[in-house]
């Protein structure tokens, strides 16, 4: 097992400034890095942090290029929930990120030839850099669900109900969760140069403690990331918790 870098901050506040500068000095000190991006409530006040930096100058976007981790099956295009939509919101609107630089999963047509493209995509850059990840509170990256397998590929995926009940919120009233989306595998995921994972809150302390203090197992999918050389999770005390 190798072992993650935790850095352990008081509030979520203080995680937003610590990943929102480490973002800022990767591009600063590395201008064409390739981004594996995370949407998600955790990723809000760090995008808006990361925006007012890049607004405060000295790092740009413009040789840069961002790969999403995943979107949802069967909703409109322009829909208010996609995380499209969200990127635009929190991220892309606000820097100078190229167009067509900001990817994210086709979900149209045929989606298993949108998989092998995303795939095909990514190669086509390199490789991710820097993989940015939530993790939910059954252990799933992504939208990889407990099963999934470590050389798991970017497919479509049924969304566990715990996952559509946490995200039902980002919906407007009366609107449900679609049941399937498109997610970067595991695989995927494993062969990003470096990660950075963030943790917030007491709920997400027994995911972290199954993901990197017990045997790795396709039950947790976070676990996978234990055969990783250079992971940095980004958490507070109460996320933490369960690992003191």
């Amino acid at each position: 097992m190798n072992k993650p870098d935790f850095r352990v901050f008081p509030s979520p506040a203080a995680i937003a400034d610590a990943v929102a500068a480490y973002l800022a000095e990767r591009l600063t000190a590395q201008p064409a890095t390739r981004l594996g991006l995370a949407t998600g409530n955790t990723f809000v006040p760090i995008y808006a942090r990361l925006v007012a930096r890049y607004r405060a100058g000295g790092f740009s976007f413009v040789r840069a290029a961002s790969f999403n981790l995943d979107e949802y099956v069967g909703l409109p295009a322009g829909h208010p929930a996609s995380f499209r939509a969200y990127m635009q919101a929190h991220l892309f609107d606000h820097v100078d990120l190229p167009a067509g630089k900001g990817a994210l999963p086709g979900v149209e047509g045929d989606i298993e030839a949108a998989c092998q493209a995303y795939e095909a995509a990514i190669g086509s850059e390199g490789g991710i850099d820097l993989q940015m990840l939530g993790i939910g509170r059954n252990g799933h990256i992504g939208f990889n669900e407990p099963g999934s397998p470590f050389d798991s590929r970017t497919r479509q995926v049924d969304l566990a109900p715990s996952t559509r009940e946490a995200n039902k919120g980002d919906f407007p009233a009366g609107e449900v969760v679609p049941p399937t989306a498109v997610t970067m595998g595991i695989g995927t995921i494993l062969e990003a140069r470096e990660i950075v994972l963030v943790a917030i809150g007491a709920a997400k302390a027994e995911a972290l403690d199954r993901a990197f203090r017990q045997e790795a197992s396709p039950d947790c999918p976070a676990s996978a990331l234990q055969s990783h050389g250079r992971v940095t999770i980004f958490c507070d005390s109460e996320a933490a918790g369960a690992l003191a």
